[in-house]
């Protein structure tokens, strides 16, 4: 399949290669089943997350031959090439409607999903919660035990091909109305308070220390992080730009469940 995808993503006339198209159809039932991932994670803690780029590519390519059809559920319709996966209680996931979850997207069983969306591509861990109105966009990877509050957005991550996704680790927790895009990994246990908003180049300041440690692109483990701002001058003056702020760690001497609401507590990180 690999070989397949990785010498005919972008070419003229793949569509037109039953064997193209099968390996396409095979990877995006492998994305389905779990057995395929579109990044894996690193070997040890704290390592380089990989990205499987054949895999994207196989997701977009699978764009070009699924059909337009049309969908029902009672009295609504839609018009989609993707159809939504209806096999939650064989897969062991509580799906609150109307979570829906697309073909090429993988939950693990014990998962919970209230009405929520998970897209192609997307990878939902053991234990987590999946909250009301969050929405788990393509190729995103969300750990085991993680929550993902209310109203939560992680973006979706197609191209190019090559680009990492959106990355939650084991245990974090996700406040109210965060969004995480552009590829961002926020690293195991890791808290984001309410309202949290990270792309790639947000700038995700420790201020624990003396003196600032400034990061991009990644939260590091165990961190409590809140809405921030920072000066900055333009020819038109003097204005504040958007940043995260990490205020503090959850304590390694108590359970997660337990450091979590610690957390909160002792930062006054609304969640």
């Amino acid at each position: 399949m690999q070989k397949l995808i990785e010498e005919h993503f972008g070419s003229d006339g793949w569509s037109q290669r039953q064997d193209v198209c099968d390996a396409v159809e095979q990877t995006i039932a492998g994305l389905d089943c779990g057995d395929l991932r579109v990044a894996s994670p690193p070997s040890e803690p704290g390592g380089n997350w990989t990205v499987n780029v054949w895999v994207k590519q196989a997701v977009l390519m699978y764009f070009k031959i699924a059909v337009m059809t049309e969908m029902d559920s009672g009295a609504l319709r839609w018009f989609d090439k993707i159809p939504v996966k209806t096999s939650h209680a064989a897969d062991g996931v509580r799906a609150v409607p109307p979570a829906t979850v697309r073909r090429g997207a993988y939950v693990e069983p014990g998962a919970i999903l209230m009405p929520s969306y998970v897209n192609i591509g997307a990878r939902v861990g053991q234990g987590t919660m999946v909250d009301t109105w969050a929405t788990v966009g393509s190729c995103a990877q969300v750990g085991r035990d993680v929550h993902l509050s209310g109203g939560v957005g992680l973006g979706g991550v197609l191209e190019p091909a090559s680009s990492a996704p959106v990355i939650i680790e084991d245990g974090a927790f996700i406040g109210s109305r965060c969004i995480v895009v552009e590829g961002v990994r926020v690293e195991r246990e890791a808290v984001l308070g309410a309202n949290v908003v990270l792309t790639a180049s947000t700038p995700i300041i420790d201020v624990t220390g003396e003196n600032e440690l400034v990061h991009r692109g990644r939260v590091p483990p165990r961190s409590v992080v809140i809405p921030g701002v920072r000066n900055k001058t333009f020819p038109a003056g003097d204005y504040q730009l958007p940043c995260a702020l990490i205020i503090g760690r959850r304590k390694e001497s108590t359970d997660r469940k337990t450091s979590l609401n610690q957390s909160l507590r002792e930062f006054g990180v609304q969640a």
